[in-house]
């Protein structure tokens, strides 16, 4: 996958949790969805992506990736 499909597709996850009043749940969510319903091939290229510094991810999306995802695999 393109890395703009990549960042179309996590963006739309981010401004759908957006809307949550809980900063917190909202990111659990994100990360919770990516983490179900993304494959090993699209996690990789989303960690790579993030690792070297991609530009124009959701901040929202970016802090859940780093905290919630990247975080507990590299543990």
């Amino acid at each position: 996958m393109e890395n703009e499909n990549m960042l179309r597709m996590v963006n739309r996850i981010g401004d759908f949790f957006e809307s949550m009043p809980d900063a917190v749940e909202a990111e659990e969510g994100i990360a919770t969805h990516i983490k179900k319903f993304w494959e090993p091939r699209m996690l990789k290229q989303l960690y790579g992506y993030l690792e070297n510094n991609g530009p124009g991810m959701h901040p929202m999306v970016e802090h859940a990736i780093r905290t919630h995802l990247m975080a507990k695999t590299s543990a």
